[in-house]
């Protein structure tokens, strides 16, 4: 699918002090990336703090970034989760009429057999009305997605048409980009890897740090895809220690530290995340007064 190719955004949800929705800043965040020339946004992922956000909530928030974005960019809307009957039931629910396709997460926590979350996935591609993108992050789900797996996956249910690999492992990556059908979209959803990632054959990235960095982002991968790394490498090294700064204590919590000194949101998760560290707070914002402002 060529318009998921270049850098997508894996969107923060903004709240208020009070906790609530704060669509206001998701619309200037949403104009930001934009104007800032990232490829397409995704919703309601892991970054989005889906797992807190309640079923109405959900569907407020799709139905506000589709029609802020007002056919702009592709959206592809997260729907996940370890009881498979559950995620089918939110595709079916949720408005995703929109979406250009759905990024789904392999079950946490139940720690299933290849198996079990091949045949998970054959029924949530089975009842979607839209393409699914696999999402394998074992260092939230608990269970790596095998390589066998995520091409018995590709080449046997046609509605499967790529992957975002956030495993960190370069040789299942490799494995991957070798054996792949060839119109298989393969996406790295690790920021500090991306570059070395789209050097050896993926279609883009899935960006955390491009919700505050998203030139700089758009134009490094835009550079890596086409084949001008020498380029890539000076904008991957000006931001390499914004990426251990994000990610130091918790997604989002450091990207949404990022954007709160940047002006762009108030810096409020929900329970059981919270806020990063004053000490990491301070150098965050020291790194954004530095290279930012």
């Amino acid at each position: 699918m060529a318009e998921l190719k270049g850098t997508g955004v894996a969107i923060i949800t903004p709240f208020t002090k009070s906790k609530s929705v704060d669509f206001d800043a998701l619309g200037n965040l949403i104009e930001f990336l934009i104007n800032g020339g990232v490829d397409y946004i995704v919703t309601l992922g892991t970054t989005g703090e889906t797992p807190v956000l309640k079923k109405e909530e959900k569907r407020d928030v799709i139905n506000y970034t589709v029609e802020k974005i007002n056919n702009r960019l592709p959206v592809v809307v997260g729907i996940g989760g370890n009881d498979t009957s559950a995620v089918v039931d939110e595709i079916n629910q949720l408005p995703i009429d929109a979406a250009v396709a759905i990024l789904s997460a392999s079950p946490y926590y139940n720690k299933p057999s290849q198996e079990g979350i091949y045949q998970h996935y054959e029924l949530i591609a089975k009842v979607s009305p839209k393409p699914i993108l696999l999402y394998n992050v074992p260092a939230r789900t608990g269970r790596s997605m095998s390589v066998s797996t995520v091409l018995r996956l590709a080449n046997e249910v046609s509605n499967i048409i790529g992957i975002k690999e956030a495993s960190g492992d370069m040789i299942q990556c490799l494995d991957i980009l070798r054996k792949k059908p060839s119109d298989f979209l393969v996406v790295s959803g690790d920021d500090d890897l991306a570059l070395p990632q789209l050097a050896a054959g993926m279609d883009g990235v899935i960006s955390v740090a491009a919700n505050a960095f998203p030139i700089q982002f758009s134009q490094l991968v835009n550079l890596c895809l086409n084949q001008d790394f020498q380029s890539a490498r000076k904008i991957n090294n000006s931001i390499t220690d914004a990426y251990r700064l994000m990610f130091e204590e918790n997604n989002p919590a450091g990207i949404k530290a990022f954007l709160y000194e940047m002006g762009l949101i108030q810096n409020e998760l929900r329970l059981p995340l919270v806020s990063v560290s004053s000490s990491l707070q301070e150098r965050i914002n020291q790194f954004v007064k530095k290279n930012m402002l």
